[in-house]
């Protein structure tokens, strides 16, 4: 009996803690990190569906987020600031995630392998679904930085600073909808939230 781990490795991103550097108020891991980056590029892509017109595939997109981060299970969550610290760096832990990639390709049933692999190395997005996935994940940590700053943690302001920044630098339309429409909403309690009708 041939036996294929890849799901099972995926289930391990649970144990994969993010913001290592970080003093947080609440843990996230690399797990909660990519449901919440999937919801957040489905939307994206409803919005550019609906709402901005730029042609993407909703399911493509929310799949790929979902395989988006899978190499760190077997890299680690390596800092941001250590990971494009310098060119020979960052070209090195690109190195390293094109191979866990391909080991981790090598963990599925051979039937599978050619389906999948387009969603683990991201050659199935579009020029503008890379896009809108690079900004979910740019969403996702804002989104993490603004729940730490409401709690008092001044750990995370600079980051918040950051990341706000980095994505209104990206001049994505979808964003800047998300950013006016739906992003304020993250700073209201349940009660607020409930109430919300737009």
């Amino acid at each position: 009996m041939s036996l294929f781990g890849l799901n099972a490795l995926l289930g391990r991103m649970k144990y994969i803690t993010r913001w290592s550097l970080m003093h947080s108020s609440r843990e996230e891991s690399l797990s909660e990190h990519t449901a919440d980056t999937a919801i957040l590029a489905h939307t994206l892509g409803l919005i550019a569906q609906e709402i901005t017109g730029t042609p993407v595939r909703c399911q493509v997109l929310a799949t790929a987020a979902l395989y988006h981060d899978a190499p760190e299970i077997l890299t680690g969550d390596l800092p941001t600031p250590v990971k494009y610290k310098s060119p020979r760096l960052k070209a090195a832990y690109q190195a390293l995630e094109e191979e866990s990639i391909q080991n981790m390709a090598a963990m599925t049933p051979p039937q599978l392998t050619e389906s999948l692999l387009p969603y683990l190395d991201g050659s199935i997005l579009t020029e503008q679904e890379r896009v809108l996935l690079k900004a979910a994940d740019r969403l996702s940590a804002l989104i993490k930085c603004l729940e730490e700053c409401q709690s008092g943690n001044r750990e995370f302001e600079a980051a918040r600073k950051q990341q706000f920044q980095a994505l209104l630098d990206m001049h994505c339309p979808e964003v800047e909808y998300f950013m006016e429409h739906m992003l304020p909403c993250y700073t209201l309690n349940l009660d607020e939230l409930t109430r919300t009708t737009g």
